[in-house]
C-alpha cells in the first residue's frame, strides 16, 4: 500500500477495543525489571556527589568492606575500558564536547553525579559499604542560573523570510519573555537494570526498563566498544517512561563493567530519592519572542531567543527539546517570516532531555502566549487574531522549514470554543477568565522495521522494533494486523523490547509508533497477502493476480480458501517449486515527519483571598490523524492534560543558590492527584496525513503540548493580561493579584 492512501476503516481499525495487555497487569502477572531474580544476583550501590560541582580529588576505600562485598569502581577503573556517552547531533545543531561520564572522572557537575561504584552480595551490604567510601572534593563555583551561564553546550539558529523587513514594516511589534520551569517525570517504576555477562558466549545480556532495546544497545556498544551484536538487550514490562527511559542511564554502563568483572549478576533499582535527583529532567527554558503585526492583526514576523537549562553534562537526547521548541515557534499560524535562536547553557544540575513532548509544549507556550498578549495589545480578540492567522491550507511549510502534512485547525478551534462554554467575570469573591490555545507537533520521521510470522496453524506473529510503555500497541497493532489478513485479532501474537528477536529500529518515543512502526506493519501484511495470493493461485490453478482476498478468504471462480488453509498449505510440499517455505515477510517503512494538531480551552477561577487557582472546565479537540483505537487516543489525550496539569499547577522542580534539590521527596515535589483534575471534555477530528499507509499522526504528546498555554492564557485572562509563568500555586497568583490591585 503506498503512502498517501489512508487505511480504510474496517472491523477493528477505529473501534474502541480494550487494551488486551491490561489483563495480565491487573492480574499480577507482568513482570518489571524488579521482579527478575537470577542465580548468583549480586547488587550495586552508588557513591555519589553531595556537591553540584567539584574537583574530585583522592577516593580513599577501606580494606574492610564487609564480608559481601565483591569489589568498588572508580573511574579510575574503568579507563581505557569505558569512553563517555555518544554525542549525537541533528540538522544544524552545534553540541560540545561535554558529554555525560559513567563515572565521575576529575569534577561533578551535579549533585547525585555517580563517583564509584560498589559491588555486594545484597542491596544492604552494597549501600552500607557505600557510605564507607571517603572522596575528598574541593568545591567550585555554582552556576544554576542559565542566563548568568558562562559556558554554552549547544547553539542552534534558523531564520527564514524577509524578517528585518517584516518587523520594519510593523505597525506594532509586542515582546515578553516567557518562561517554562525543570519539572520530573516521576514514573511509577524508576529505572532498573540487570546485567549478566557470559563469557562463554560472548554474550553480555541487559535487562532494563527502557522506552526500547535499539538506543540502550546502541549506546552501551559505543561506551563499552564492543561490537553491538556481543550485547543482548531485553526490555521487560515498564511502569511508565515519558521520555526520560530512551537514555542509557550511566547506572547501567558501570553495572555492566561490575558484571564482567565479578563475573555474576549485578542488579541496580533506584529508589525515589534518586530518581529525583539524578533522572533527566525536562523543560527548564525560557525564550523572549516579538511579534510584527500588521494594523489589521497580520502576524508578519517572528523573533525568537531561548535558553535552556542544559543541566552538567550532555546526553545523547539533550539538544532534541531546544531543537523542537525552536522549530515550533510559528506554531499554528501562517507566518511568513520567522528568526529564531537558542542556546543551551551548562548549570550545575541534573542534565535535562526529552519529557513528554520534548520541546513542543515548550515552544508552543512561548508561541501561543505571545499572540495572546499581542491580541491584548491590539484591541483584538484573542479568538479572533487566532483565526486571522491560521494556516489553512496544506500541504505548508514555515519560514523555518517545518513541514506541515494535513490539517484543520479552525475546526479545533471552533469545536473547543463550543466544548468549554468560555466564560469572565470579576467579583469580590474571585476573578474568571477563559484561555484557547492550538498547538502543532512534531511526529513521525525516520524509519521503523517490523517481521511477520504466519504459523502454520494460521497464528500470525508480529515483531516490531517499536516498544510499549504503557501506550497499547499490543492491542494497535493487532488491529491493524486482524483488519488487514482478515483474521480475529486474538490470532495476532505481538512481540517487543528483545533485541535478539525484534527487528531493528529507532524506537519508541515522539509520538512516532503508529505512524511509523504501525507502516512497518502494513508494508510487511502487504507483503503477506501478495505471498498468500501466490499460493493460493498455485492451490487454485490459477493466476495470482485473479485471486480475491477479502474478509480472510482467498478466491478464484468458485473456490475458495481461508487464510488458515493457506497458511497451513505454506508449510508442506504442496508449495510451488522455487518458492520460499512458510508465510513470512519483513517491511519497514521511512518517511518525512507528520504534524499533529489541536485546540485546547481552559476555563479557571482564582480566589482573591488566597490566590487558589481552580480549573472549571477543560475542553481539547486533538487531531492525530487517522485513530486506530479511539479509546486508546483518548487515554493518551487524558494523559497528557493531566501532566500538564501538574505542571500548571504544582510543578517545579527547585535548587537552591549551591545546587541542592529542593524538591527531593514527593512530600517536596507535588503531584497532581484526582482532586485537581477537572471535568475533561475530549473529542477528536481525523485529517489523514498523506505521509504514510495508516494516515496515521502522533497521539501521545498532544495533551500536554496544548493544556500548558490554554491554562496559562486563561490564568491571564482571569488577572486581566497580567502575565505569570507556571506553576500557578497560591503564593504566587497572591502576589500577582497583589500587584494588579495596584
Amino acid at each position: 500500500m503506498a503512502a498517501g492512501v489512508a487505511l480504510k476503516p474496517g472491523r477493528y481499525v477505529g473501534t474502541a477495543m480494550r487494551r488486551r495487555e491490561d489483563a495480565r497487569v491487573l492480574r499480577g502477572e507482568a513482570r518489571y525489571v524488579d521482579d527478575i531474580e537470577l542465580p548468583g544476583m549480586a547488587h550495586v550501590a552508588f557513591v555519589r556527589s553531595p556537591h553540584a560541582h567539584a574537583r574530585v580529588g583522592e577516593i580513599t576505600i577501606p580494606d574492610d568492606l564487609g564480608p559481601g562485598v565483591l569489589g568498588v569502581w572508580t573511574a579510575a577503573d574503568l579507563a581505557g575500558r569505558a569512553k563517555r556517552f555518544p554525542k549525537l547531533t541533528v540538522e544544524d545543531v552545534e553540541v560540545s564536547d561535554d558529554q555525560h561520564p559513567v563515572l565521575a572522572e576529575d569534577e561533578v557537575r551535579y549533585v547525585g553525579q555517580i563517583v564509584a561504584a560498589v559491588v555486594a552480595g545484597s542491596r544492604a551490604e552494597a549501600e552500607d559499604a557505600a557510605e564507607l567510601v571517603e572522596v575528598d572534593y574541593e568545591p567550585l563555583d555554582v552556576i544554576v542560573d542559565p542566563r548568568a551561564a558562562p559556558d554554552v553546550m549547544v547553539r542552534w539558529s534558523r531564520s527564514g523570510g524577509a524578517v528585518d523587513e517584516a518587523f520594519a514594516r510593523a505597525e506594532h511589534v509586542v515582546g515578553a519573555r516567557y518562561g517554562m520551569p525543570r519539572v520530573a517525570s516521576v514514573p511509577i517504576e524508576p529505572r532498573g537494570a540487570i546485567v549478566q555477562d557470559d563469557p562463554g558466549e560472548g554474550l553480555l545480556t541487559v535487562w532494563i526498563s527502557a522506552q526500547d532495546p535499539h538506543r540502550p544497545l546502541a549506546q552501551l556498544s559505543h561506551i563499552l566498544g564492543r561490537p553491538d551484536d556481543t550485547i543482548r538487550v531485553i526490555v521487560p514490562d515498564v511502569g511508565g517512561a515519558f521520555g526520560t527511559k530512551g537514555n542509557l542511564p550511566p547506572e547501567v554502563a558501570a553495572l555492566a563493567i561490575a558484571a564482567m568483572d565479578v563475573e555474576r549478576p549485578v542488579k541496580w533499582t533506584e529508589d525515589r530519592l534518586e530518581n529525583l535527583q539524578t533522572t533527566q529532567q525536562g523543560r527548564g527554558m525560557e525564550a523572549d519572542v516579538e511579534l510584527a503585526l500588521d494594523g489589521e492583526g497580520t502576524i508578519l514576523g517572528v523573533r525568537g531567543r531561548i535558553v535552556a537549562d542544559l543541566g552538567g553534562w550532555l546526553w545523547p537526547a539533550t539538544h532534541i527539546p531546544l531543537h523542537t521548541a525552536g522549530m515550533l515557534m510559528c506554531g499554528a499560524y501562517d507566518i511568513p517570516a520567522a528568526e529564531v535562536q537558542a542556546r543551551g547553557a551548562l548549570t550545575h544540575k541534573v542534565p535535562t532531555g526529552p519529557y513528554r513532548g520534548a520541546g513542543r509544549p515548550e515552544g508552543n507556550y512561548f508561541v501561543e502566549r505571545a499572540v495572546d498578549d499581542a491580541a491584548r495589545t491590539l484591541g483584538f480578540d484573542p479568538v479572533e487574531l487566532r483565526r486571522r492567522n491560521i494556516v489553512r491550507e496544506f500541504p505548508h511549510r514555515s519560514p523555518l522549514g517545518l513541514p506541515y502534512d494535513s490539517g484543520d485547525y479552525e475546526r479545533c478551534l471552533d469545536l473547543a470554543l463550543e466544548t468549554v462554554e468560555p466564560e469572565r467575570r470579576a467579583d469580590e469573591r474571585s476573578l474568571v477568565g477563559t484561555g484557547v490555545a492550538l498547538y502543532v507537533e512534531r511526529s513521525g520521521g525516520a524509519w521503523e522495521s517490523a517481521d511477520v510470522t504466519v504459523e502454520p496453524s494460521g497464528r500470525v506473529v508480529v515483531r516490531s522494533s517499536t516498544s510499549p510503555h504503557g501506550q497499547g500497541h499490543d492491542t494497535t497493532f493487532a488491529q491493524i494486523a486482524a483488519d488487514r489478513l482478515g483474521i480475529d485479532p486474538g490470532d495476532v501474537v505481538l512481540r517487543f523490547g528483545d533485541s535478539a528477536v525484534v527487528p531493528r529500529g529507532i524506537g519508541t518515543f515522539g509520538s512516532r509508533s503508529t505512524a511509523m512502526g504501525g507502516s512497518a506493519l502494513v508494508v510487511a501484511l502487504d507483503k503477506i497477502v501478495a505471498k498468500a495470493r501466490e499460493i493460493a493461485a498455485h492451490l487454485f490453478d490459477g493466476d495470482a493476480d485473479d485471486v480475491v482476498f477479502e474478509d480472510g478468504q482467498l478466491a478464484l471462480g468458485g473456490e475458495r480458501l481461508s487464510f488458515r488453509e493457506v497458511a497451513a498449505a505454506a508449510y508442506t510440499p504442496r508449495m510451488p517449486k522455487g518458492m520460499e517455505l512458510g508465510l513470512q515477510a519483513s517491511g519497514r517503512f521511512s518517511s518525512d515527519i507528520s504534524l499533529s494538531s489541536g485546540a485546547h480551552a481552559a476555563v479557571v477561577e482564582i480566589e482573591r483571598a488566597t490566590g487558589a487557582l481552580s480549573i472549571l472546565r477543560y475542553a481539547a479537540v486533538d487531531d492525530a490523524g487517522t485513530i486506530i483505537n479511539p479509546l486508546l487516543v483518548h487515554g493518551q489525550t487524558v494523559g497528557g492534560i493531566v501532566q500538564g496539569l501538574g505542571q500548571t499547577l504544582t510543578e517545579e522542580v527547585l535548587h537552591d543558590e549551591l545546587g541542592q534539590l529542593r524538591s527531593a521527596s514527593l512530600l517536596d515535589y507535588s503531584l497532581p492527584t484526582a482532586a485537581e483534575v477537572p471535568p475533561l471534555r475530549v473529542e477528536e477530528i481525523q485529517t489523514p496525513s498523506p505521509l504514510n499507509p495508516l494516515g496515521a499522526k502522533g497521539a501521545g504528546e498532544g495533551g500536554a503540548t496544548g493544556s500548558l498555554a490554554a491554562i496559562a492564557n486563561a490564568v491571564a485572562d482571569a488577572l486581566g493580561g497580567h502575565h505569570v509563568d507556571p506553576p500557578y500555586t497560591s503564593e504566587k497568583l497572591w502576589h500577582a493579584l497583589q500587584e494588579v490591585a495596584r
